[in-house]
């Protein structure tokens, strides 16, 4: 049911951008001024937000920080060692002396190689675990967001977040994460080390911390807004891209290609303009570390100079200090380094946090109870009204009352607000005013009241028995060959070259337009919802199936309450009532043959639809 619904949402996109097209809104500014984007977490909440992520693995976490302790630790005997080395060597020992600190180091690179990558395993295998909460937790909210509130961002937006922002996300994870644990460790570690040397050789090497610490501020100062700004900037170009696209047969009806293509190319400068400042800012990020090693070593060899002149320290000891903190410019400099990539991910970061934090939508599972314990329910709206733009109204205060197991037929021209209406209907927007009742309690967006089927259906890759148990997961091969015979389907199925194993959709059998209609009505069954909603969903007309999927259409209706958007008015024909908008109101409600009789508004629409299709008369 979601798929059909994702493809409602995308065609009214698609249609709406079109329209704006067409009239030269688009005109009037940058797409994204009037967009509300999706929410970004603050700073302080993507930090608790990681920290609940972190919780349910602390043993796993504990491991992974053990182990790297304890490699760097390690690691940090190799300076100590070469120092003894030099010690011997400038003291003109036995060659005898070299034996046992040579095989030390040995040691010391086996065990801090072995260790090192068992803590990197755990680190990784930390932060792939997260990384995997996080996207589920993303793709559970994006998926419930409420419709409305996706087409006012702009499908551009949650495709960046969701393809762009993961992204970063997830290379943070696998490359800069594990690296910044190790990198600060070392740090920390490094410098205690040249405290135990000297306590001089340290405060030589904090020289460098001032130039440091104020180019990792001024880096992060500038960094965080530039990739904010980045990130809005690549949702809005993909957003016009879609728009574009969506909207291309309006677009070269109207003559409009010159403008659509300077607005994709402005927003493409703009993207990369933002882009080419974030490797500015990097370079000037280098060059100032490079001035701080400088300093640094320059600030510890002098030292040990006069340590060694005084007698306060041996060549050995002042070669383990230099050794010491010229090993500090690796993880000094990839931590600061890693900077960028952790600035990139934190905004990304931010955003999904945003997305995962947004309220889901209040669970109708009760009301859901009630209504199917007692039979199809009825459909009321009272005084309904509703608008996609404020100040332009598309429903103006409908009422109308569907009884249990009545069809309704919804007919009227072009933009006179029937998908809007079914929509309301399906949950997918919340009336702007008015109030509208299934069997008591209002629709939601969690598909358990109301099945929608629309002429856009998606067929998901992969068995054609997986896809039918979207709908319902437990559901065994009888019942799905129940489902499909009861649509006209099984034939066409079990021929498949696989039957029911088959793999349809993307990279598969391609399932022609009546076949995945039928495959959604079948769905429909297996979901087995009291009310119906059908938009245009055996809209064929003129094809080969046409006959076909309004039988099956038929079949999956019976016995259920139902609204059907009839397109073809043969579908009105058939209905227990036909009710007519125009303009957004109900102008006439009534049987088939009743309406014909008044000869009023559907009587007009269904002499100009059979007339159109007569056949011609002959020639004399």
């Amino acid at each position: 049911m979601t798929s059909q619904r994702t493809g409602a949402a995308q065609t009214e996109a698609a249609q709406t951008a079109a329209a704006q097209t067409a009239a030269g809104q688009a005109e009037a500014g940058p797409a994204e001024a009037d967009r509300a984007l999706l929410p970004t977490a603050s700073p302080a909440r993507t930090r608790a937000a990681v920290r609940e992520l972190l919780r349910p693995h602390r043993g796993l976490a504990w491991a992974g920080f053990g182990l790297m302790v304890l490699a760097t630790s390690v690691g940090l005997l190799t300076q100590p060692l070469l120092g003894h080395i030099v010690d011997v060597v400038t003291e003109r020992r036995s060659p005898d002396a070299l034996t046992l600190p040579v095989l030390a180091l040995a040691g010391v690179a086996v065990v801090q190689g072995v260790t090192t990558a068992l803590g990197m395993s755990l680190v990784s295998r930390l932060g792939e675990t997260v990384l995997a909460r996080l996207r589920e937790l993303f793709v559970e909210r994006a998926l419930s967001l409420p419709l409305g509130r996706l087409e006012k961002a702009g499908s551009g937006d949650l495709n960046a977040r969701v393809t762009r922002d993961v992204s970063r996300v997830a290379d943070a994870v696998r490359g800069a994460l594990p690296e910044l644990a190790r990198s600060a460790l070392s740090i920390v570690l490094t410098l205690g080390a040249l405290a135990l040397l000297d306590w001089r050789f340290l405060l030589a090497a904090l020289v460098a911390l001032p130039v440091q610490a104020h180019t990792a501020r001024w880096y992060v100062r500038n960094a965080v807004p530039l990739y904010a700004k980045e990130r809005i900037a690549t949702g809005a170009q993909q957003q016009q891209l879609l728009d574009t696209i969506g909207g291309a047969r309006t677009v070269r009806a109207y003559r409009l290609q010159a403008g659509h293509t300077r607005r994709v190319t402005d927003r493409s400068r703009a993207s990369v303009e933002l882009t080419m400042r974030g490797v500015q800012l990097v370079l000037r990020f280098y060059s100032r570390l490079h001035i701080a090693e400088y300093a640094g070593l320059s600030a510890v060899l002098v030292t040990g100079f006069l340590l060694v002149r005084s007698g306060s320290a041996s060549v050995g000891t002042a070669t383990a200090a230099a050794l010491y903190f010229h090993s500090l410019f690796g993880p000094v400099n990839t931590a600061l380094v890693l900077l960028d990539d952790a600035q990139s991910a934190t905004a990304g970061l931010a955003r999904l946090v945003g997305v995962v934090d947004e309220p889901a939508p209040v669970s109708a599972e009760r009301a859901d109870d009630r209504s199917t314990a007692a039979g199809a329910p009825s459909v009321t709206l009272t005084a309904v009204s509703h608008a996609y733009v404020p100040g332009r109204p598309v429903l103006h205060g409908v009422d109308l009352e569907i009884r249990p197991k009545e069809r309704v037929a919804l007919v009227g021209t072009t933009g006179a607000g029937k998908t809007t209406l079914a929509k309301l209907v399906a949950g997918l927007h919340r009336p702007e005013s008015g109030r509208i009742d299934i069997g008591g309690v209002e629709p939601d967006e969690s598909g358990r009241l109301v099945g929608l089927v629309t002429q856009e259906v998606h067929v998901f890759a992969g068995p054609l028995a997986d896809d039918l148990r979207l709908a319902r997961p437990r559901a065994d091969d009888e019942e799905l060959r129940e489902a499909l015979a009861t649509v006209g389907a099984l034939g066409w199925a079990e021929a498949l070259p696989e039957g029911l194993e088959t793999v349809v959709g993307d990279g598969g059998h391609r399932l022609t337009a009546d076949r995945a209609q039928q495959l959604a009505l079948a769905r429909l069954l297996l979901a087995d919802p009291p009310v119906v909603v059908l938009d245009e969903a055996t809209a064929e007309a003129g094809s080969s199936g046409a006959r076909q999927l309004d039988e099956a259409a038929e079949q999956a209706l019976r016995g259920r309450t139902a609204l059907v958007v009839a397109h073809r008015l043969s579908q009105a024909a058939t209905a227990d009532r036909v009710v007519v908008l125009g303009d957004g109101r109900v102008v006439e409600s009534g049987t088939h043959d009743e309406l014909l009789t008044a000869d009023g508004a559907y009587a007009t629409l269904w002499h100009a639809w059979s007339g159109s299709r007569s056949p011609a008369p002959d020639g004399p």
